[in-house]
């Protein structure tokens, strides 16, 4: 008999898309591919010079389970620079990338049958990473005209004697919303006054938009600090993706938690990546700038002839780098005598018949959507969009 936990868990849709996507590429398909959410740029090259000397210098035996006191340093300066937050190198944990930051999270926090609550629309691997670690994800609606913005009195609705934690992913994945600090203080009352735990996932935080500013819900309060786990990395803002370093910021007895099932895990991250990431948040900062204003002049291309198109609808995406479009209209209509079903049937057709790979929005909580990623070049958007939209006009 295999876990039950185990066999609960759905693979992840972003990844099944990426991986047929690059199948067909390797078969000599001319795919362009929307589907996984990584920047196109390279890492810079001051942190790859830093990754090239940690080799050179033999840095390369196990660290710290929680990540080297030298990263952990440049950590607490950052929050301390960044959001006026004052941590402690005892409370961050340093991890093999963001996702496992989470996992980590879950495993210290919940107990069998707690409740976590995570807004509609959210990042696939929230409620999979719950399950896993024996708690149950509670779904909340959020509104169109709230920006797909969990408010405070829809909150108290999902609350019950069993909730243990908020998720709240600011700018988030995939609808590109940015809660402001009035909407967090909303989040932050609720969860003091009910007494649960707030994960704070600011991965995209350096991507927002037209003058926008990310606010970290652990900066409004020392009470509210406490009973958040902030959550974040390197991959989006400095194209590390594949360096897997992420980080949380917590309580300290949260982070010890944290640590002591990090070190019986995964022992310690990547130490090569820890100096690399170490180059990133305390080396020069323009290179975040420059892909920062890249990813918006793709955003405001690919929104303009998204809404321009027959059938489909998007709302503008305050950060990160997605388009989240609503492609309900398409459902009941018929491609080549085939009658589109769902965003999933939508996405497999795109992809089989016009080499075009974006991730349908049932893994996302929102079957109605798909998610289009916009870190890709802009010839490439263009591309893809021409694709688009022929294939939409073929549809009766």
């Amino acid at each position: 008999m295999f876990s039950r936990k185990a066999l609960q868990v759905s693979p992840s849709p972003t990844m099944s898309i990426d991986a047929r996507a690059k199948q067909l590429r390797s078969e000599g398909q001319d795919i362009i591919g929307f589907g996984a959410g990584e920047p196109d740029f390279d890492t810079p090259l001051h942190i790859r010079e830093a990754a090239v000397t940690a080799l050179e210098q033999g840095f390369t035996r196990y660290t710290p389970a929680s990540g080297t006191p030298e990263l952990k340093e440049i950590i607490c300066k950052k929050f301390l620079q960044d959001h006026a937050l004052q941590y402690k190198p005892q409370q961050i944990v340093v991890s093999n990338g963001a996702k496992h930051s989470l996992t980590n999270i879950f495993t210290a926090l919940l107990n069998e049958g707690d409740e976590v609550i995570i807004p509609i629309p959210y990042w696939v691997s929230y409620p999979e990473q719950v399950k896993i670690n024996g708690g149950l994800p509670v779904f909340a609606t959020t509104k169109k005209e709230h920006g797909y913005k969990l408010r405070g009195e829809t909150l108290k609705k999902y609350i019950t004697p069993r909730t243990k934690a908020l998720i709240l992913n600011s700018p988030g994945n995939p609808g590109g919303q940015v809660y402001n600090r009035a909407e967090l203080a909303e989040l932050a009352e609720a969860a003091l006054k009910y007494n649960f735990y707030i994960i704070s996932d600011e991965v995209y935080e350096k991507l927002v938009y037209d003058g926008r500013e990310h606010f970290s819900i652990a900066s409004l309060g020392d009470e509210i600090k406490k009973q958040t786990v902030v959550v974040n990395g390197v991959s989006k803002t400095y194209a590390m993706t594949g360096w897997r370093i992420g980080y949380t910021a917590s309580a300290t007895e949260i982070a010890a938690l944290m640590s002591g099932i990090q070190s019986h895990t995964t022992s310690n991250p990547n130490s090569i990546a820890q100096r690399a990431a170490l180059a990133a948040l305390g080396g020069p900062q323009d290179c975040v700038e420059v892909m920062r204003r890249s990813f918006l002049e793709r955003r405001d291309y690919a929104l303009e002839r998204i809404n321009k198109m027959p059938l489909l609808t998007c709302t503008e995406p305050q950060g990160a780098f997605y388009l989240f479009v609503n492609v309900e209209e398409t459902f009941s209509r018929k491609f080549k005598n085939v009658t589109v079903t769902d965003s999933d049937h939508l996405a497999a057709l795109l992809l089989e018949h016009y080499l075009l790979a974006l991730v349908p929005g049932k893994g996302f909580g929102a079957p109605g959507f798909v998610r289009l990623s916009y870190a890709t070049s802009l010839e490439n958007i263009r591309r893809g969009l021409d694709r688009l939209e022929s294939f939409l006009k073929e549809l009766q």
